[in-house]
């Protein structure tokens, strides 16, 4: 459990930090900064979820549902048979929480990385950020620790 809320804690500051460090500083006026070929730095305040999903509920509503998920999850958390688990899942609340105190101030999240294939007429991909990065990488890991758990199973399965 501590494991878990302690990640939760250290994306949470480094995305708020992030997040504040952009808007304040970098892009003080709003700009596109290149950084590297295929990577930029922008500024999108995001009133939807994923890409701008479902941006029409309002920010209220987007972010009670993102604190009910985190409540769920910390229960989880708290039953958490493993650490990559156990840091899969702080992941997702540390980078939840990050989006819920944006949305809550804001009314929207702040994204600022902008990732695309240079050279390509293809579209950016849509901006993102240190809170949305956690919340992938964190659902990544608990695929991850389900699979190494199902084959767990199996292979105890077969040795009987």
């Amino acid at each position: 459990m501590l494991l878990g809320l302690g990640l939760a804690a250290a994306i949470l500051v480094a995305d708020q930090f992030s997040k504040w460090l952009i808007v304040a500083v970098v892009m003080d006026p709003p700009r596109v900064v290149p950084v590297l070929p295929g990577f930029n730095l922008v500024l999108v305040h995001n009133t939807g979820v994923s890409f701008g999903l479902f941006g029409d509920l309002g920010s209220a509503i987007l972010a009670a549902v993102a604190i009910a998920v985190c409540v769920g999850l910390v229960f989880w958390l708290w039953r958490a048979e493993n650490r990559l688990l156990a840091l899969a899942i702080g992941g997702i609340i540390g980078g939840a929480i990050g989006n819920v105190i944006d949305r809550l101030r804001l009314g929207a999240v702040v994204d600022f990385l902008d990732v695309y294939l240079p050279g390509s007429t293809l579209p950016h991909w849509p901006a993102f950020n240190v809170a949305d990065s956690a919340i992938v990488v964190g659902v990544g890991l608990v695929v991850l620790d389900g699979l190494l758990a199902g084959r767990g199973k199996a292979t105890s399965a077969t040795r009987e």
